[in-house]
């Protein structure tokens, strides 16, 4: 039993929470209820958590005479690790949690009860500031639950607050599916939430000895179909805004409310005087000029979404003499055409640290990354930042799919200024509507109606338009309905499972019914989906 978190606590900590994390990975991945193949948060949580134990086990006995506790320094490594080995929207929230939960107890001399109540205070707050309209039966709730429970408990006992926060934390997961629809219809949990919990846990038997009580989730056999959708930004507003900002905090809680007036999806996200921020608009200069109101705005992207599709920014900086542009992807095939575009290919599902490696191995001072996935997005946007402080300037272009991504490079031209050259990318990008076709992995209530494991499945901007038996059909069906909004040229990904032909035979379908409209095929290789399409 411990009465207060040392050191050599803290690295016992993290090996407990990534163990629990290991043994519940399965259960924390099936909570996702979205019926193709998607990132797989108790995946990447242990990838995230591995990384910190991998940097406590590599630094814990370094201490730099910084005026750093040696348990401030551990968390600081742990926070430091997470960020750089954080994969998926979840590992990249887990290691924001983990920074704030550092940043409090670092100066502490001893980390007690009331300590650990402040902390957690600390990543609640920080995690709520990150996001302009917060979504309850999330994360988001469960670590503020186990905030306020740590505080009523009232007390430097540090058992009893850890045990009062775990707790609650529990309670406030099984609330989720009463907070989120979409949960109770899936009848599970929060799965963000979910490995909150269990690093809890683990926290309280580092300090306590015992195991904590663990009240169960919803059980699984009452699941029921779910209807997923993916998140997007309101169709309302045209443009995506983003800069780097220097400013005061009071200055940015006037420009919350300004830019939250002007649009959506605004997330500002600060350190140390410099913010992030991030919004949906319509009236680009507006946006800017509140930051230029508020502070030195940076490193401005502006985004056009096109047609509804993806996002696709623009970038920031100057001309200097080298860039360089690094893809997420997988498949052989899509992995020689992006290189044959002179793209650095790092591999699906990368964390933070492996994408920066990318960055820096380019050795270019410019850099464009095209993430070509939501789950990467988060991931890549943290990698940018951290090069930024190596002298770096990194434009993420949020491509969801390979053709976005070839339409982007399609387009570069080096004699352009940087930030000329990654626009004309973000608006070939936004002009590529994409889809996919895969089998359903599980059952699930679509926007397009039920689907069962085995389904063929047409998704047009991450969304279910179409549900069929046949595969070919479906594919020829998804290519006709897009083309039915116009387009002039149709890029065909083969997937490593498609069946032999299969691009053929679409091909032959577009030259039946869309004389005029060009067809490229390749072999993509991808897993998962016999075929990536996009329009042009």
């Amino acid at each position: 039993m411990l009465d207060t978190l040392d050191a050599a606590a803290v690295r016992r900590w993290c090996a407990s929470g990534l163990a629990a994390l290991q043994r519940h990975q399965g259960e924390i991945d099936e909570l996702n209820v979205y019926p193709v193949p998607d990132g797989d948060t108790g995946t990447n949580l242990v990838l995230t958590l591995t990384s910190a134990q991998q940097a406590l086990a590599m630094d814990l006995e370094t201490l730099p005479d910084d005026g750093r506790t040696p348990h401030g320094h551990a968390l600081r490594l742990m926070a430091r690790g997470a960020l750089l080995g954080a994969r998926g929207n979840s590992g990249v929230i887990l290691s924001q949690i983990l920074r704030a939960f550092a940043d409090a107890l670092a100066a502490a001399p001893a980390v007690r009860g009331r300590h650990l109540a402040a902390a957690l205070a600390d990543a609640t707050t920080a995690a709520y500031a990150a996001v302009a309209h917060p979504v309850e039966g999330t994360l988001l709730s469960v670590v503020a639950a186990a905030a306020r429970a740590a505080e009523r408990a009232d007390t430097d006992d540090l058992r009893a607050v850890a045990r009062a926060a775990a707790g609650e934390a529990a309670r406030a997961l099984a609330r989720t599916p009463e907070q989120l629809p979409a949960l109770a219809r899936a009848g599970v949990v929060d799965a963000g939430g979910r490995g909150l919990c269990l690093l809890l846990d683990a926290l309280v038997e580092v300090v306590t000895g015992e195991s904590p009580p663990q009240p169960a989730p919803p059980p699984p056999a009452a699941r029921a179909p779910a209807t997923a959708v993916r998140e997007t930004g309101s169709p309302a507003y045209a443009y995506e805004v983003q800069y780097l900002l220097d400013a005061t905090d009071e200055a940015v809680a006037r420009l919350r409310g300004e830019l939250d007036a002007l649009g959506d999806s605004l997330v500002i996200v600060g350190d140390s005087g410099t913010w992030n921020v991030h919004v949906h608009v319509n009236d680009v200069g507006a946006a800017v000029e509140a930051g230029v109101v508020a502070g030195r705005p940076h490193r401005i992207t502006v985004t056009r979404f096109a047609d509804q599709a993806a996002p696709a920014p623009s970038p920031p900086a100057a001309r200097p003499d080298g860039r360089a542009a690094v893809v997420v992807a997988t498949g052989a095939g899509i992995a020689e055409l992006l290189g044959a575009e002179g793209a650095t290919v790092v591999p699906a599902n990368p964390s933070t640290g492996e994408l920066l490696d990318a960055i820096r191995a380019t050795g270019a001072a410019r850099v464009v990354v095209l993430p070509n996935d939501p789950n990467a997005q988060s991931v890549a946007s943290a990698a940018a930042r951290e090069a930024h402080g190596l002298g770096v300037k990194v434009s993420v272009v949020p491509t969801r799919s390979p053709v976005q991504a070839l339409a982007a490079l399609a387009v570069r031209d080096p004699k352009r200024r940087f930030e000329d050259d990654v626009i004309a990318m973000a608006e070939a990008a936004g002009a590529c509507r994409y889809a996919e076709v895969c089998h359903a992995s599980r059952e699930a209530l679509t926007v397009a109606g039920p689907c069962r494991p085995g389904d063929v499945l047409a998704l047009v901007e991450g969304e279910v338009h179409l549900i069929g038996a046949d595969l070919l059909g479906t594919c020829t069906a998804v290519v006709d309905r897009m083309l039915g909004g116009g387009g002039e040229l149709v890029t065909l990904l083969c997937g490593a499972d498609a069946p032999a032909g299969l691009a053929d035979r679409v091909r032959e379908h577009v030259e039946r019914s869309w004389p005029f409209v060009e067809v490229q095929a390749y072999e993509g290789g991808q897993p998962h989906y016999p075929l990536l399409l996009g329009v042009e």
